[in-house]
């Protein structure tokens, strides 16, 4: 697949479920700088943002794996069951970090 098709394809399902803003994960280093990888991801949500129609905000996914993982072992499931999910897991967590944290900006002052 093309990158265009992916964009196009997201573009439909902000449409399709009214979304209101598409959430990027920022993949940082340890140390909070911006290597490689976050620079790509930083381009690729610049270029999303020119077709979805809504605001792409980029929120930081360092350790976001990792919770994932916790959460996961602590429900008992074994490796081969994480290894399908885990990244779909990793993005719930960037989510509801990301949830909280503009529920906590919002709610201040």
């Amino acid at each position: 697949k093309s990158r265009r098709h992916d964009h196009a394809a997201i573009a439909a399902l902000v449409r399709e479920e009214e979304a209101e803003v598409v959430v990027v994960g920022l993949p940082l280093s340890l140390d909070g700088s911006r290597g490689k990888a976050a620079k790509a991801a930083t381009t690729e949500a610049r270029q999303l943002s020119s077709v979805v129609g809504v605001p792409v905000e980029m929120y930081d996914e360092r350790f976001t794996t990792v919770t994932a993982e916790r959460g996961m072992l602590e429900r008992g499931m074994n490796a081969q069951a994480r290894r399908k999910i885990v990244d779909k897991a990793a993005a719930a967590v960037m989510l509801q970090a990301w949830l909280e944290h503009r529920r906590n900006t919002w709610s201040v002052g």
